[in-house]
């Protein structure tokens, strides 16, 4: 595979980054547990790495219930609030522990098992939420093929055949390394603002 930017856009297309659950496409009817799975392995296929994987389990549910991320179900049933919470819950476990997810859920939050005491409501964090992630991944791809263009006179001296290896192994090394410096300083902010003393 010849290695270039184009192929580098093409990739950051495929990651179908935008492609989001709007408030909208929230069900306003209560879901049982297989029907709740069921949607969000639906809308949030495009973030499978692998078909077999699974967005989210009962077991999964029920442990951040326990947690006190999600509120009980009501009858069996899991209302737009849940879903919502779930979602967010979905893409912060990607980045941060459980504990890291209840520490900065709970001062915002307040009692989970109600909307009446939220600092912020649960539909504004997530609008807010979708709004600022677009706005990141509209500049992520000139971003990545700034720092691609970098790598690439960085590896002018290999020769050809490992040319495309050792700048795509340096895309990843970037990567990680810009991932680990965003997570970090979420898990800073979270230490010194949202933890418990």
């Amino acid at each position: 595979m010849q290695f270039n930017e184009k192929t580098l856009k093409q990739l950051v297309e495929e990651l179908s980054l935008t492609q989001d659950i709007k408030i909208t496409d929230i069900p306003d009817i209560d879901l049982y547990m297989e029907q709740l799975t069921s949607f969000m392995d639906n809308s949030l296929s495009n973030q499978k790495r692998d078909e077999q994987d699974k967005i989210l389990t009962k077991t999964m549910i029920n442990n951040y219930t326990k947690a006190g991320l999600v509120m009980s179900p009501v009858k069996k049933k899991y209302n737009k609030r849940h879903i919502i919470l779930l979602i967010l819950v979905y893409y912060l476990k990607n980045i941060l522990s459980i504990n890291d997810i209840k520490s900065l859920f709970e001062p915002v939050l307040n009692n989970i098992e109600t909307p009446e005491d939220d600092l912020i409501s649960l539909e504004d964090i997530y609008s807010t939420f979708l709004e600022v992630k677009n706005i990141e991944l509209a500049s992520f791809d000139e971003r990545l093929i700034e720092k691609a263009t970098m790598i690439k006179e960085k590896t002018q001296t290999i020769d050809k055949d490992g040319k495309d290896t050792a700048e795509l192994f340096l895309i990843v090394i970037m990567l990680i390394a810009q991932a680990n410096a965003h997570k970090k300083l979420a898990e800073k902010i979270i230490d010194k603002y949202f933890a418990k003393t």
